[in-house]
């Protein structure tokens, strides 16, 4: 059998049906779509219509929420990871970088995940309660970045204005 010689079988392949060519056809007048009604006339319904029932589109909020833009975004490492240094190194960001344990250029936070077995000086970004009592508890010890000293005696009461008197 030869590319020119395939046929498709009997009966596979039917003609359509031409409609509205009169009424000896069986398929004249209506063109088989009844008297009246909606789906007796051409334009049918638009495209998410739900036949007057409110339709989803309008159901669903038109906002969605927010993203908030100032969202910190932290490389967890957990306790647990940290006892692949040898003891009583000092960790830094570059460090944990080098260690494949956080991407370069994230911040990092150390959370409490574990158990520590090694004495550690550890600067990271921010840390957990239970990260920083397990490193302290071990000896060793847990520097903020970006944390500021808590300023010496009551905060000043001067606004700049002359007093009244």
């Amino acid at each position: 059998m030869k590319l020119h010689e395939l046929r498709p079988p009997d009966g596979a392949r039917q003609k359509t049906q031409r409609v509205g060519r009169g009424t000896g056809s069986g398929r004249g007048k209506t063109s088989g779509r009844g008297q009246k009604g909606q789906l007796a006339r051409s334009q049918g319904f638009r495209l998410g219509f739900e036949g007057g029932q409110l339709p989803l589109a309008q159901r669903l909020p038109k906002l969605g929420g927010f993203k908030n833009p100032f969202k910190k975004v932290y490389a967890v490492v957990n306790l647990t990871k940290l006892n692949r240094f040898r003891d009583g190194a000092a960790l830094e960001a570059k460090d944990f970088y080098e260690a494949g344990l956080a991407r370069a250029g994230m911040d990092i936070k150390l959370l409490g995940t574990g158990t520590l077995r090694r004495k550690l000086t550890v600067t990271a970004h921010a840390a957990s309660e239970s990260a920083r009592a397990a490193i302290e508890a071990r000896g060793g010890r847990l520097l903020i970045l970006g944390a500021e000293a808590p300023a010496e005696g009551p905060p000043s009461q001067e606004t700049g204005a002359p007093a009244e008197e």
